[in-house]
Order: C-alpha cells, then sequence, then structure tokens
C-alpha cells in the first residue's frame, strides 16, 4: 500500500509544479497582453515554419534511433518497419502526453512481437539512461563554452552553469569509465543489466546528443532573432527545461518549458515573443506528430477487413486494437482542451462582426458556454475511450461533432473545427473496439488522468484571466452580453466547466465503494449452481469445489471463480457466462484487485478472449494445450484405433465391464470410491490438490454422475463426469483407482465414456491440458516458450510431459491453446508461486511433490 501512495503522490507533486510554473508565467507577463502573443504568432516567417517541420521530421527519424540500439541492447532482431512503427507511435504520443504512455505503446507493440516483459522494461530503462547521457554531454559542453546569465528570480538557488557544466561532464567521463572497466553485468536491486562496450555506448549517446540538438533547433528557429543570445546558449536553456521536465513528470512539460524559456529569455525579448514562438513549437513538434499519428492508425483501421482483423487480433494479438482505443483517448482529450481554450481566449473581431449579421446574439453566447461544457466533457469522455467503454464511443462521437458546430456558431473558428473534423473521422471507423458496458461514474480514475484534467482546466483558467487582465472586474460583468464581450463569455463558461467538474467529482464520490471479498453467500452458490449447469464448458463445474470466491455481474447470469494467494487475485478459467458479458466482468475484476492493490492473474483461459487480456496490460504466457475430441467422428475403427481396440477387447476377456452411475445414485457408492481414492493416494504417494485439479469431497462428487469399471462386481476405477448444457462437452474430472487394477483401466475407462457420449449426441470429450505442449522453441520467441519447450523435450525425470502428451493423441483430439494472463515481468515468480500454493493447499502440498 506504500508504493501505491508514493506513486500517487507523483501526479499530485507534478500539478503542484505545474500551478507554480502558471505564477511564475503570471508574474512574467503581467506587463504583456494576449494580443501581443497573437501578434507574435503572425510575425513567424513561413520560411522558418517550414525549416521547424524538416527539422522535427529529422528529430523523430533520430528518436527511431533510440529503438534500433535498445533492441541491439537485448539482443534482438526486428523488422524496420515495425521498428520505425513502434518509435514514431511511442514517441509521438511520449513526447506530448508523457512517459507512462511511450511505455505502454512500447509494451504493448514488443510484446505482440515477441519481446519479454523484461526485455521490454531494460529497453525503456536503457532509452531513459542514454537521453539522459545526451542531456548532459550537451549540457555539459554548452554550460562550460556558453554559461547563461542565471535570472534573479532564482539566482541564489541555482549553482552556477560553469560548475554544472564541469558535473555534468565530470559524471559523463566518469560512466564512460565505468563502462569500459566494468565486465560482469550490474545489480541494482533484483535487476540485472549487462553493460554494453564502450564503442556502443559511444554511439548510443551520439544519437541522444542529435536527438537533443535537433529537438533545440526546432525551437531555435522559431524564436525571433537575438542578438544578445547564440544559438549554444539557447539549446543551454532547452538542456535546462528538459531536465526541469523530467524531474516534474508534468506531460509535455506543459508550463514548465515556457516557464524556464521566459526566466532566461525576458531580459532579451518581450515575454508575448517568447511565448508566441513556444506555442507554435508545441503545435509542430509535439501536435501535429500526435494528429499524424492518430490518423495512420485510423486508416489503417478502416482499411482492414473486420472479419479478418478479428482473426488476426485474436490469434496472433495484432496491435492496432490495442493502440487505437489509447490514441483515440489521447486525441479526445486534446479535442477536449482545443475547446477549453478558445473558450478561454478573445474571438476574431472580424468573424464575429461578420456572424452577427446571419445569427442572433443568444446562438453565439449559448454556443460559446456550450462549447466549453463540451470541451471538459471530452475531457472526462476520453478516460471511457482509454478503458473501452461502449457508451464512450457514441457520446465522444456526438460531442466531437457538437464541437464542431458549437466552433462555428461561437465565432467561426474554422480552423478549430477542421481540427474536430479530423478527431472524428479518426473515430468513426472504430466501434466495435469499445464492447465494455458500465458507467464511467462506476470506472475508478486514476490519480494521473485526474491530475491531468486539473492541469488542463488550470491552464485555461490562467489564459482566460491574462487574456482579460485590462478588463476591471466587477458584478455586472457576469449578466454583461454584447458583441464585444469576450471576458463575460469566460467568466460564464469557466463557471459552467469547473461546476460541471465539481458536479461529476461528487458523483464519483458517491459511487458505491468496492467491497472486500468474502466467502460466497447460500443465494449466491444458488445462482453459481444455476450459471454452471446451464454452461457449455465443463470446467465451470471448477466453481462447486467450494475452495473459490465468486465475483458476479451485475445481471447475476455470469461469475468469475478466484482464489487469493498473497499478492495474486487468481481467477480459474475465462468467466462462466454468456459471451456478451464476459469482457466486462473481466475488467471489474481487474478493477477490484487494483483496487486491493492486487495482481490480476487468469489461469488457463483460451484465446477467445485473448485481446481483453491485453487491453488489462497483462501478459500472455502459453501453458500449452487443450484435448478435445471431437465424438461425432470418434469411432474404434482402423488401423489408427487399433491399440484402443485391443486394450477394450483386453478388458472384456478379464470380465470386466464399463458402468455409468446416474447421480441420483452416486451417494450410495461414495463410501466405496472413498477406498479407492485413498488407496490411490496412498500407492502415489501425493496429497489432495484443489483450485485447478479436483478432490474427493462427498458434497461435491453427489452433483454429478460418474462412470465406474467393474471387475467381477467391484469397482476398480471411477471417474467422476461433468456434463456441459445443450450436450456440448464432457470432461472428466476425480480420476482414481485400485494399486491392482489392470494396466490401462483408465484407457478402457475413456473410450467407454466416449462411446456412451456419442451415442447420448454430446459433440466434444475434455481430455484436459498437455502442460509445456506446442511450445515454439525459436530464436524469436519468448524466453517462456523456448524454456518451456526445453522442459517439454528434457523434463522427462521430473514429469512426464511427452508421455501425457502421447496419451492423449491415441484418442484423435483437435488441441487448442491456454495460457496465463498476469502481470508479468519480476514478479512472474511470485505469481507462479502463489498459484502453487493454491494448487497444492500450501507448502506442505507443494514439498509434496
Amino acid at each position: 500500500m506504500e508504493n501505491k501512495f508514493l506513486r500517487n503522490l507523483s501526479p499530485l507533486f507534478g500539478v503542484l509544479l505545474f500551478a507554480a510554473a502558471l505564477y511564475v508565467l503570471r508574474y512574467e507577463l503581467k506587463e504583456y497582453h494576449y494580443h501581443d502573443v497573437l501578434h507574435q504568432l503572425k510575425k513567424i516567417p513561413v520560411s522558418h515554419l517550414l525549416i521547424a517541420l524538416l527539422l522535427t521530421v529529422l528529430s523523430y527519424l533520430v528518436l527511431i534511433g533510440y529503438e534500433f540500439v535498445a533492441l541491439r541492447y537485448v539482443r534482438y532482431q526486428l523488422e524496420y518497419n515495425k521498428l520505425a512503427t513502434a518509435g514514431f507511435i511511442g514517441y509521438a504520443f511520449g513526447n506530448g502526453v508523457g512517459a507512462p504512455i511511450h511505455a505502454a505503446i512500447r509494451y504493448r507493440l514488443y510484446s505482440t512481437w515477441g519481446l519479454s516483459a523484461i526485455d521490454i522494461t531494460k529497453m525503456v530503462a536503457f532509452c531513459g539512461l542514454i537521453y539522459w547521457l545526451g542531456i548532459f554531454t550537451i549540457g555539459g559542453i554548452v554550460f562550460l563554452l556558453e554559461p547563461l546569465e542565471i535570472p534573479a528570480l532564482i539566482r541564489r538557488r541555482f549553482v552556477s552553469e560553469p560548475h554544472l557544466g564541469i558535473l555534468f561532464l565530470v559524471f559523463i567521463t566518469g560512466f564512460l569509465l565505468f563502462s569500459a572497466l566494468r565486465k560482469k553485468p550490474l545489480k541494482i536491486l533484483k535487476w540485472e543489466f549487462s553493460i554494453p562496450s564502450l564503442k556502443f555506448f559511444l554511439s548510443s549517446t551520439v544519437i541522444a546528443c542529435l536527438d537533443v540538438i535537433l529537438n533545440g533547433s526546432v525551437l531555435y528557429v522559431l524564436l525571433p532573432s537575438m542578438e544578445k543570445l547564440s544559438y549554444p546558449e539557447i539549446l543551454g536553456i532547452f538542456v535546462l527545461s528538459q531536465i526541469a521536465t523530467l524531474i516534474s513528470q508534468v506531460p509535455g512539460g506543459l508550463g514548465i518549458i515556457e516557464t524556464t524559456f521566459i526566466l532566461f529569455l525576458s531580459p532579451a525579448l518581450p515575454a508575448s515573443s517568447i511565448l508566441g514562438s513556444l506555442l507554435v513549437f508545441r503545435g509542430i513538434y509535439y501536435l501535429l506528430p500526435i494528429c499524424f499519428a492518430t490518423v495512420l492508425l485510423g486508416i489503417h483501421e478502416l482499411l482492414q477487413r473486420k472479419e479478418a482483423f478479428r482473426l488476426l487480433a485474436r490469434i496472433s494479438g495484432q496491435w492496432t486494437p490495442e493502440i487505437v482505443p489509447t490514441a483515440l483517448s489521447i486525441i479526445s482529450f486534446i479535442g477536449g482542451a482545443i475547446l477549453l481554450f478558445s473558450g478561454a481566449t478573445p474571438a476574431i473581431n472580424t468573424r464575429m462582426v461578420w456572424l452577427k449579421e446571419l445569427l442572433p446574439l443568444p446562438v453565439m453566447e449559448i454556443s460559446h458556454f456550450l462549447g466549453s461544457i463540451v470541451g471538459v466533457l471530452l475531457l472526462l469522455l476520453s478516460w471511457g475511450l482509454q478503458r473501452r467503454l461502449n457508451a464512450a464511443y457514441p457520446l465522444t462521437a456526438a460531442l466531437l461533432f457538437a464541437g464542431i458546430v458549437f466552433s462555428l456558431l461561437k465565432g467561426f473558428d474554422y480552423e478549430e473545427a477542421a481540427i474536430l473534423a479530423i478527431m472524428l473521422v479518426a473515430l468513426l471507423p472504430s466501434r466495435r473496439l469499445f464492447y465494455r458496458k458500465t458507467s464511467l461514474i462506476n470506472e475508478p480514475f486514476t490519480i494521473r488522468w485526474i491530475s491531468t484534467i486539473v492541469i488542463v482546466i488550470l491552464c485555461s483558467i490562467w489564459l482566460g484571466f491574462f487574456s482579460y487582465k485590462h478588463v476591471a472586474y466587477s458584478d455586472e460583468l457576469w449578466w454583461h452580453f454584447g458583441l464585444p464581450g469576450n471576458a463575460p463569455r469566460f467568466l460564464r463558461a469557466t463557471a459552467g466547466v469547473v461546476t460541471l467538474a465539481f458536479f461529476f467529482a461528487v458523483l464519483k464520490l458517491l459511487r458505491p465503494a468496492f467491497s472486500k471479498p468474502s466467502l460466497p453467500l447460500v443465494a449466491d452458490l444458488e445462482i453459481v449452481h444455476a450459471i454452471v449447469k446451464n454452461s457449455k464448458k465443463t470446467y465451470a463445474n471448477f466453481a462447486l469445489l467450494g475452495d473459490k470466491l465468486f465475483l458476479l455481474n451485475e445481471r447475476r447470469n455470469a461469475f468469475i471463480m478466484y482464489a487469493i494467494n498473497g499478492r495474486s487475485w487468481i481467477a480459474l478459467g475465462d468467466p462462466v457466462g454468456p459471451e456478451n458479458e464476459i469482457p466486462e466482468l473481466i475488467w471489474k475484476f481487474h478493477e477490484i484487485c487494483d483496487r486491493h492493490n492486487g495482481w490480476t492473474v487468469f489461469y488457463e483461459v483460451n484465446r477467445r478472449n485473448l485481446p481483453v487480456y491485453i487491453d488489462l496490460g497483462l501478459t500472455l504466457l502459453k501453458l500449452g494445450e487443450e484435448a478435445r475430441v471431437p465424438l461425432t467422428t470418434f469411432s474404434l475403427e482402423g488401423s489408427t484405433r487399433k491399440g484402443l481396440r485391443h486394450t477394450c477387447n483386453r478388458f472384456e476377456r478379464d470380465d470386466c465391464t464399463f458402468e455409468l452411475i446416474p447421480t441420483t445414485t452416486v451417494p450410495t457408492l461414495l463410501p466405496e470410491l472413498k477406498l479407492i481414492s485413498d488407496a490411490w493416494l496412498l500407492k502415489k504417494n501425493i496429497t489432495e490438490k484443489g483450485f485447478s485439479i479436483g478432490f474427493f469431497n462427498t458434497e461435491y462428487l453427489k452433483h454429478y454422475p460418474a462412470g465406474i469399471v467393474r471387475k467381477k462386481g467391484k469397482i476398480i476405477a471411477f471417474v467422476n463426469l461433468w456434463l456441459s448444457s445443450e450436450k456440448e462437452e464432457i470432461s472428466g474430472d476425480l480420476m482414481r483407482y485400485l494399486p491392482d487394477a489392470p494396466n490401462g483401466v483408465m484407457e478402457y475407462l475413456f473410450v467407454q465414456l466416449m462411446l456412451w457420449g456419442k451415442q447420448e449426441g454430446y459433440k466434444w470429450f475434455n481430455l484436459g491440458m498437455a502442460p509445456l505442449s506446442g511450445l515454439e522453441e525459436h530464436a524469436l520467441t519468448p524466453l517462456w516458450n523456448r524454456l518451456g519447450s526445453l522442459v517439454f523435450r528434457h523434463g522427462e525425470h521430473f514429469y512426464n510431459f511427452q508421455g501425457l502428451r502421447r496419451y492423449k493423441e491415441k484418442f484423435g483430439p483437435e488441441w487448442e491453446p491456454k495460457y496465463l494472463a498476469s502481470p508479468g515481468g519480476l514478479i512472474l515468480p511470485r505469481i507462479l508461486t502463489n498459484l502453487a500454493f493454491l494448487i497444492f493447499r500450501g507448502t506442505k502440498g507443494v514439498v509434496a511433490i
């Protein structure tokens, strides 16, 4: 819980720094007017804008170089088109929105291309390291050769730049010497990092230096020409602004970069000129790449055939459905910010006069107010898009359309309307990606997202007060309506925005809290029993073992069965119930785990719901393959069934018979079956297991029919049967036999059950999973697959992996993969340990195996 508190504290710290930056900006800009900033925007030559665009393109090409060296660091090869895709999309969103989004995009893309969570984490850490090396290298050289005059406001709190430059260069030199001399991996806490060669670090640092130089150059060409300040000095200020941004963790350095440049450049340039250039810089370097990346994803989504797209997404983990909702969430958020900032700034007078001839004043006033309301609603709904809420899609589309209309009606802001239209076009093709049927009110917001919304609202309020600081405040302003009444319109819109945000926050606070997990009530058990009875999947019967907790959906027609060990909240299988209820139930379980600081784990899930687990940010590990025998084609005829025919004939000659015991008769046989079970456990020298493996429990077994084998009237083997609804599937759970039973008794029992199931009209017989079966061993496959394949081939001393696969192959099954969905990374061994404790019922059971 302490770690979670510290994670939540970081965004709040960023909000405080942002508020401090707004205060400094207010102080530095007290002599300037909003129109001074607009005038500076118009003064930037077109040639400078084109050069800035060219430098931006070059800068993003260099950013892709980070991905290249990072992949070399983790020794992984990837095609250039994938590398460039991950680099551009990741940095386009990461630069403008923040490092967490960049890391999330990296993880989602690279995990589908075969990299493990540990390798991706190392890539993120390595890229961060070399960026700091580039900052220190450029900063050290610039601060030493071209020291800046420290502003009076921070002079007492700031070390001199030459000393800072020396410190940076000493650090770089020491680090490079360390990399040249140290040959062993570096261990930091639980992490182990290999140390690349000096040559590799030098080449990586060159890429980082080029990134810093090109990024700073974009801003340099947009600033007015100055005689007092040289290019190295501007680059030095840019380095300081980047350091402040990295420390503050404010998304895109919003307010931090502006404050740094205005503090250092205000003696040489008007603050309005600096701010105008910085606004253009943000538009070119941050906003344009985000828009381009988003539209690119939208076009890709539109061109894909729907059925083929779904198949690729489910089988191979296609990256577009994973990234598009996040991208659309970001552009929706940007659209909301644009509407808020537009509502906080004066309209263009000539357009207002022209519009007055076409529209009555009340329409213009209402459109201005509603435009800001739409803006704050888009900020809130963007989280719904991020969380894949189905209601968020039509609402966002409607709000974007409304924003277009209000932008035109309030002041004919066609530029703003065009941007919103592009966002709407990018959103429209993606309807099927938003599938969750839940309310935005019930969806928990993260502290980071709340902090970002607060920052945007504070920024819009600051912008409005800066724009109208020449207007003296009076109570009459609230009730002044007129063509030149920009300040009153801003006040009314701000009041509406703050009121709506406050109202939404109150609703969030009043929503029901998540209850702590507790033992299921009798009524809940009855509901679970009814759902299991109507399920087409036999694994649903694990719910009746009596060792699990349950999470029911709102309609109470679907559930997740789970157990808790340590911090691992482990759900067994996919949710049980109607298909359309499953995605929302998965999300609800994940949210409850997060509220209780637990790890979301789904054990033995099939590939149908893999896109949902990936949407949660979980890592997928293939556990093995499940064998399902198609009963419609099963028979003992043909050469491939020769062994099965021989087994049946042998048992019939030995006076063995098969018998299916109905549920009503099973309780009378339980004492005899208990003796067989105890003898089997004693012979195997093992204890009863649980969770995903059945155990002898009379209350559990009396719910099911049983298949038995008698020899001369005596029961020598048994298995309890799970029968699904609509005769979809049969499966055996608890399989026991006497130590002196003839060899092959279970094979005989299975054959008879399959023949009986076929006669009764059942479609499948489920033989269960063959662990580690079907894992590929290839240089580009994840480490888990390579390790699992190695154990499958050479681990016969510990477990009969290949023998179990061969045994099930006798029956001609179809194989379906089974997965573990979990947070992955370094906590995976702890999750697997928690899972083992559940299955083997504690330390004693684990050791006993």
